[in-house]
C-alpha cells in the first residue's frame, strides 16, 4: 500500500465509519495532472446510490479542506460490487473457499497473474490452489486481488 493511500485511509475511514459504512479499501491512480480517488464503503444491508451520494459529500469536503492530493482529482464512491477488490489480511479470511483474481507485483514461478482458489491465509501469506497445485503467496508480493463470481 502506497503512503498516499495510506494517509487517504487515516483521513477518510473515521468519516465513513462515522456514517455508518466500512470503508472497504481506497485506491489511488495517479494519471499524470488528473489522479482518480477511488473509495469502496459497505454495508451489511448493502450499498445504494444515495449512500454514495452521502459518502461522496463527506469526503469530498474532507479533502478539500486537507488537500492530501495535491493537484486536481476524480472522486469515484461504490460498493466493492461482487468482483470486490481485496485490500487487508482481514478481507482474504472472508473469503477462504472463493475463487481470487491475484496480480503480484513480482513474478512467483515464471508468472504475475494467478486465478484459484483461496485455500487459507497463514501468518504473511496466502495459500491459492491453481491447477490443483497450492501455492504460498507473500501478502507484500500482492499487487492487487479481487473476487471472482462464480454463477452455477
Amino acid at each position: 500500500m502506497s503512503a498516499k493511500v495510506k494517509k487517504l485511509e487515516t483521513l477518510l475511514t473515521p468519516v465513513i465509519e462515522g456514517l455508518g459504512f466500512v470503508c472497504w479499501g481506497i485506491e489511488y491512480l495517479p494519471q499524470g495532472n488528473h489522479s482518480v480517488v477511488r473509495v469502496y464503503i459497505d454495508h451489511a444491508d448493502g450499498i445504494t446510490v444515495d449512500d454514495c451520494e452521502q459518502v461522496s459529500r463527506q469526503v469530498s469536503g474532507v479533502l478539500d479542506v486537507e488537500d492530501p492530493i495535491g493537484n486536481r482529482y476524480t472522486l469515484e464512491v461504490s460498493s466493492p460490487g461482487m468482483d470486490r477488490p481485496l485490500f487487508h489480511r482481514d478481507q482474504y479470511r472472508e473469503f477462504i473457499g472463493s475463487l481470487l483474481s491475484i496480480k503480484l507485483s513480482e513474478p512467483f514461478e515464471g508468472r504475475r497473474k494467478y486465478k484459484g482458489i483461496l485455500r487459507a491465509v497463514e501468518g504473511d501469506d496466502i495459500c491459492l490452489v491453481v491447477d490443483e497445485y497450492e501455492l504460498q503467496l507473500p501478502f507484500e508480493t500482492i499487487e492487487s486481488a479481487r473476487v471472482v463470481p462464480v454463477f452455477e
